[in-house]
């Protein structure tokens, strides 16, 4: 456990962990400090209990929590963590992930859990980004910067597609 971390991506399961390295990426891209932890609320519960309370105790800004199946993870941090808290809904076999989707964005009244797609680490490392930017200037100009990149990717293809028309467009995408 590192010192003092913005963020802490949780995840249930290592199995989680080629999804959830997406918004480690994205917080890197940032230089946003934060951690990785696998817990689980159902097969370790004392464990997840004591981290989120040294969570709190640390001041940590954004949880990002990462699950699937009975997707339990984000919620029993939620309750318990006065931060926000950005859950992830792995895909299932079962299911193929609306089951993670639906126990994750149905949470009760008074603990809410910011959910994204179904294997959306990337848009969670990016929500926890501009969640921080609102305290950090530098995190703010970066995104800010990210989001005109996106911009001016989409107007570059599109130039490109008004000039080539898109027959040729599509043969160079092959």
């Amino acid at each position: 456990m590192k010192e003092n971390v913005d963020v802490s991506i949780i995840m249930g399961s290592d199995s989680d962990l080629p999804i959830m390295k997406e918004a480690a990426k994205f917080l890197d891209e940032m230089g946003i400090t934060y951690e990785m932890t696998i817990l689980s609320v159902h097969r370790c519960p004392d464990a997840a209990f004591d981290y989120a309370k040294n969570l709190k105790e640390r001041k940590v800004k954004v949880i990002i929590a990462g699950a699937g199946g009975a997707a339990h993870l984000p919620g029993v941090f939620a309750a318990q963590v006065p931060c926000p808290v950005i859950g992830v809904p792995i895909m299932s076999k079962t299911l193929n992930g609306v089951d993670s989707l639906y126990s994750i964005v149905q949470m009760p009244s008074g603990i809410p859990v910011a959910t994204v797609a179904i294997n959306g680490a990337k848009n969670a490392g990016i929500l926890a980004a501009t969640i921080i930017s609102t305290q950090d200037d530098e995190v703010y100009k970066k995104i800010c910067d990210f989001k005109a990149s996106m911009n001016s990717a989409v107007l570059e293809k599109n130039e490109k597609l008004q000039k080539i028309g898109y027959k040729e467009y599509l043969d160079q995408m092959k």
